[in-house]
């Protein structure tokens, strides 16, 4: 019951979840429900009196209210699996217990360095306890930070009764890094009419705006033949697809954009001379925007299937999320006390669009409205990932003045 969000981060961090995309099981990866039943057994253990796991390794908990006035039922919200983009496995955290300033060089490769001009948000950091990987893995503070947060809120609930509060939910996801944390979440059975998601970044930044999001599979049939017969009829799908590739703007690109600037993202290439595919992300804040990107890339793919007549070019459009603030500017409250509730944290806080989706997304959409606070992090999904210990620690805070807000108002 006293143990620190520090340890509770670093037993988390050490179980690979990482999900998998295309996977035709859920979760996608088996290994989630390692984390997922600890997480069972850990709320159990401090005392929370409903909690159950279903097939799908949603976890729901509920923390009775300790009030006996009418209080909105609120529910706070982590996913357990990390990026597939890099190993989760045989994670090796690595602590800085008074971070001076500088470049961070990673001992495991020499190569993975935390750049302070890459980040400005250590400017925060300074003096404080960082935690980062050894450069072979991520860190995976995307979204164990949040899970650690939660539960080290939870832990100070139940040891300070005098913190008053309506009922809580929590929920626990997996497969949100490959945009399935919501796919059969029930938003009824969990029961909370306001919820917040922890899955953000620097200390004092909150979010209520997301990307509106598509995804694009392009397919690209060709035709095999060895090469010393092929003139005149080799059809070389590789050439066909980088042809694509190439007409796509380099202005629209994750690595030129910032801010609400929306982007085409092509991410993963795969192929040989009789077929190819490339999958590719859209984002904009504005959801008719998605089109304008779609048809950005419906001029590349009609431009090259002109240079190459008798290739076969498919494109698949598939929707993901959208934008989360027009669902939370209907009630404000959720917003409004977030932003109390992080000024009484001694922050000051900041409403930043975020340049991904998270779980509140499609909550949001569905019906729950779902901003999300911060955890502290930073460089999500790559060797880089470091977390700021305070900024975990402030984020409890926001927390456990967010449930007292509620019951205030």
């Amino acid at each position: 019951m006293s143990e620190t969000i520090l340890d509770k981060f670093l037993r988390y961090v050490k179980i690979d979840t990482q999900s998998k995309e295309d996977s035709e099981s859920y979760p996608s990866t088996a290994k989630q429900f390692d984390l997922l039943n600890l997480l069972v057994k850990e709320l159990k253990d401090l005392g929370v009196p409903e909690v159950t796991i279903d097939e799908y390794g949603y976890v729901i908990a509920t923390i009775p209210t300790n009030v006996r006035k009418d209080v909105p039922v609120i529910g706070f919200i982590a996913h357990v699996d990390t990026s597939p983009e890099v190993s989760g496995a045989n994670v090796k955290p690595q602590i800085i217990t008074n971070y001076g300033g500088g470049d961070i060089v990673l001992s495991g490769d020499p190569t993975a360095i935390i750049c302070e001009s890459e980040n400005p948000t250590l400017k925060t950091a300074l003096g404080k306890m960082i935690v980062t990987s050894d450069g072979t893995t991520l860190l995976g503070a995307d979204d164990k930070a949040g899970l650690a947060i939660i539960m080290a809120a939870i832990q100070s609930l139940i040891n300070n009764p005098k913190i008053k509060h309506g009922e809580i939910k929590i929920g626990f996801t997996p497969d949100e890094e490959v945009g399935e944390g919501t796919k059969f979440f029930d938003i009824k059975k969990f029961g909370a009419q306001f919820a917040y998601t922890i899955d953000g970044d620097t200390p004092g930044e909150l979010n209520k705006e997301t990307f509106s999001a598509n995804s694009c599979l392009i397919t690209v049939q060709g035709r095999d033949i060895h090469p010393g017969s092929a003139k005149d009829i080799m059809i070389n799908s590789v050439r066909v697809i980088s042809d694509i590739i190439t007409r796509l703007p380099k202005n629209t690109a994750p690595e030129t954009t910032e801010r609400y600037e929306p982007y085409i993202h092509p991410y993963v290439l795969e192929g040989g001379v009789g077929k190819s595919t490339v999958k590719i992300l859209f984002r904009d804040f504005k959801t008719a925007g998605l089109e304008t990107l779609k048809k950005i890339v419906e001029k590349a793919v009609a431009e090259v299937q002109l240079m190459y007549p008798k290739a076969k070019i498919e494109i698949q459009i598939t929707e993901q999320y959208r934008n989360m603030r027009e669902g939370l500017e209907k009630d404000t409250r959720v917003i409004d006390y977030l932003f109390e509730a992080t000024k009484r944290s001694g922050l000051q806080p900041e409403w930043t669009p975020i340049r991904g989706g998270t779980d509140g997304s499609r909550l949001t959409e569905n019906g729950l409205p779902t901003p999300n606070i911060f955890t502290g992090g930073a460089n999500y999904h790559s060797r880089t990932e470091w977390v700021n210990v305070w900024g975990m620690e402030k984020s409890v805070e926001t927390v456990l003045n967010l449930v007292q807000i509620w019951t205030e108002h």
